[in-house]
């Protein structure tokens, strides 16, 4: 299962930290992503982090997103500043496949929502 939190409200420009619980035994074996989907749009890749800390970014969010994992908790972190309008979405948090495929059933997101 996984479950994400730390969504919010927030003015442009300011930050949140998103943190996603993982259940199993196979967190650490994981390519471990964060996805988001706004209102009438695809969901997205926006960062993954691999088994060995290699980070990668969207180039939306390039800069300013920061994501991080923790193998002994079974968590995987998003640290976002900066942030923007456009950043509004649910954020989920998945094990990602070779591409950008979800490997898990979805769990639940957590909602960010920055104002103007």
């Amino acid at each position: 299962q996984l479950q994400a939190s730390g969504g919010g409200l927030v003015q442009a420009g300011g930050s949140l930290r998103l943190s996603c619980a993982a259940s199993g035994n196979s967190f650490r074996f994981n390519i471990m992503g964060w996805f988001r989907q706004a209102p009438e749009k695809e969901r997205e890749l926006v960062a993954f982090i691999t088994t060995g800390g290699t980070t990668n970014y969207a180039d939306s969010v390039k800069g300013r997103f920061t994501i991080s994992r923790d193998n002994d908790k079974n968590t995987v972190s998003l640290q976002m500043t900066n942030l923007k309008p456009e950043d509004t979405a649910v954020y989920f948090c998945n094990a990602v496949l070779a591409g950008t495929k979800p490997r898990f059933p979805w769990g639940q997101g957590t909602q960010v929502t920055v104002s103007s």
